[in-house]
């Protein structure tokens, strides 16, 4: 029941860093220690699974599958998701470069805390973790997409919001932005629980986890070092996007006004500035505690 709560609040953290523009959820898994154990439990979901429902030996499906660890999991990551959106929409608003702050603090410190997993720093590591980041960097200055409801396009953000949201580095938020449909899907939808948009962007979802899990694993088991390496580079290349200090780009779209860029500014050293540094450091330590906690095994893997 520990390993379950523990398991739990990872899942809230996932959540949290997933309804976030510009975080991954996938950063959270990594340095928490259950990103492996998540992309191998999703692509157990194959013929023996379904051989296994159809035997009616729902307990041998359970350990294959690894369900108790993701449905805990994925009960925090809903809850976290349901409930902080209202939370993040005011905290956006009214408080941009603070949020930011922590954040940002959160993932510089996941730069160097997942980085240092890399047991060896060969010229080929080296080569994809730049690949990495300037795949991330490239990412950053793409112009978003305009606000598409049509039910093959919400399965295809669906798609490629859970591919990114299990790729550290990688916000699968950011993604729905790049596509146009960040405040229909994560604010709208979810705030007035409109299942004409959730249960498109729900398949496609289901879809991407499970097809890009096997890809992963396969990955992660054949080359660890590179695969580390080149998620901190998506981790380190994704800094510009949570930079607190910028102006939101917008054009105009019909009636109405998308963020299409940021203009990344200098702070002014004020009285917010020292807030935001603190804030920042929060997010550091955070991680920092995070992995002492994991270190000494309070964080089940």
């Amino acid at each position: 029941m520990k390993e379950l709560m523990t398991v739990f609040f990872k899942g809230i953290a996932m959540g949290a860093a997933n309804v976030i523009p510009g975080v991954s959820g996938g950063t959270i898994a990594l340095i928490t220690g259950v990103f492996e154990r998540l992309i191998n439990a999703i692509k157990s979901f194959d013929i023996k699974a379904l051989k296994l429902i159809f035997k009616a030996d729902f307990k041998g499906f359970a350990k294959h599958t690894d369900l108790v660890f993701l449905i805990s999991l994925f009960l925090g990551i809903g809850i976290s998701i349901l409930s902080l959106a209202r939370l993040f929409d005011f905290l956006f608003h009214n408080f941009p470069v603070y949020i930011w702050s922590f954040f940002f603090g959160l993932i510089l410190a996941s730069i160097f805390f997942v980085g240092k997993t890399v047991s060896k720093w060969s010229w080929d590591v080296i080569l994809v973790f730049i690949i990495g980041f300037g795949l991330a960097l490239t990412i950053t200055f793409l112009t978003p997409a305009t606000q598409n409801e049509s039910f093959l396009y919400l399965i295809i953000c669906g798609i490629v919001a859970a591919c990114s949201m299990i790729l550290p580095g990688l916000s699968g938020s950011f993604v729905l932005i790049l596509m146009g449909n960040y405040q229909l899907v994560m604010i709208d939808a979810i705030n007035q629980f409109r299942l004409d948009i959730l249960f498109p962007v729900v398949i496609g979802a289901l879809l991407g986890l499970i097809g890009f899990s096997y890809l992963l694993s396969w990955v992660f088991r054949k080359y660890r070092n590179q695969t580390i390496a080149v998620l901190t580079g998506f981790i380190f290349g994704s800094l510009g996007i949570i930079w607190p200090w910028k102006e939101v780009i917008t054009q105009t779209f019909g009636n109405e006004e998308k963020a299409i860029g940021y203009n990344w500014l200098m702070p002014e050293i004020n009285s917010q500035f020292g807030i935001a540094i603190g804030i920042m450091i929060i997010g550091i330590l955070t991680i920092w505690i995070m992995e002492k906690m994991a270190a000494k095994g309070n964080l089940p893997d």
